[in-house]
């Protein structure tokens, strides 16, 4: 008897490399609308258009299969006059000089207009749930940076709405995922919750600095370059709110590796204050970072 292969899928958590998740259940169609939807724009109209010519393909295969004279006015053994056939009987858009002729090729007609007519209802369906469905656009900084902040060591990243509206009740989650060893000696993964100095904003419409000091109690103290050698850390945001104008709620996430920690530096500042007292924010520095100012007294470098 032959042995069944176990299904692999290939996933991600958090940052890093990605995960080979083995012996679920296949289920090769069960999944194709979500697959679909989180497809790109690009990538799900190429699919579309591949399967179309190619069901045409086959459906025009088969009228040439019923012989000469199942389309009338087609030159007998033309797979252009017959894929085009194909292509205005699953379309419905008439068929000009062309029809089918006898009782085989009027079936497989009719065959091929209930699949178009399913085929189109399922594409609309498709497209305007992709094109409905609510999204935030969320910039979050490339790196989260390590130091003293209000005289507390702290762990910093920024995050901006990329979208001209407001997200009301803007909800931020921030924890540390981290393999470690167990009393018994076993490797598991802990995630930890971060508290953060603002958790929650009422409208997130510009920047959003978060901090999350790093007292005795976090997870995170003690940490250092080295230390995070040895043990490397994952930390994923997750950011929630209501788009003020769909009112529904959107989402966003992102995710930084230990490759991703900065210490002893600080992201740049992006606020200019112009001299007639306008405020401008500068993007371009968003993912910028500088060495911290010295303290007023020390000594020169």
């Amino acid at each position: 008897m032959k042995e069944r292969r176990p299904s692999v899928l290939k996933t991600s958590f958090g940052a890093g490399n990605p995960v080979l998740a083995i012996g679920l259940p296949r289920r090769p169609l069960g999944d194709t609308y979500h697959l679909l939807l989180t497809w790109s724009w690009t990538r799900l109209f190429a699919a579309l258009g591949l399967a179309y010519v190619a069901i045409n393909s086959l459906f025009a295969l088969a009228y040439l299969g019923l012989g000469p004279g199942a389309i009338q006015n087609a030159e007998p053994g033309s797979f252009a006059d017959a894929f085009f056939f194909a292509f205005d009987t699953m379309a419905t858009i008439g068929y000009g000089d062309k029809v089918p002729r006898g009782i085989p090729a009027n079936l497989l007609s009719l065959l091929q207009v209930m699949l178009g007519m399913a085929g189109m209802a399922v594409t609309t369906g498709l497209v305007f749930a992709k094109f409905a469905r609510p999204t935030a656009r969320v910039l979050f900084s490339k790196v989260a940076v390590v130091h003293p902040f209000d005289g507390v060591p702290s762990l910093l990243f920024r995050m901006a709405n990329a979208r001209a509206n407001q997200i009301v009740e803007a909800e931020l989650t921030v924890v540390a995922i981290r393999s470690e060893l167990t009393v018994e000696g076993e490797t598991v993964r802990k995630v930890y919750d971060l508290k953060l100095r603002r958790a929650r904003s009422s409208v997130f419409s510009l920047s959003w600095m978060a901090v999350h000091p790093i007292t005795p109690e976090s997870p995170l103290f003690g940490l250092d370059a080295a230390g995070l050698a040895q043990a490397p850390l994952n930390i994923m945001v997750s950011v929630s709110g209501i788009d003020e104008h769909l009112g529904q709620t959107v989402h966003a996430r992102h995710a930084y590796g230990p490759a991703d920690l900065v210490f002893g530096q600080r992201l740049a500042d992006i606020l200019d204050v112009q001299p007639d007292g306008s405020a401008v924010i500068d993007y371009r520095r968003f993912h910028d970072v500088e060495p911290l100012p010295r303290p007023s007294g020390s000594p020169a470098a």
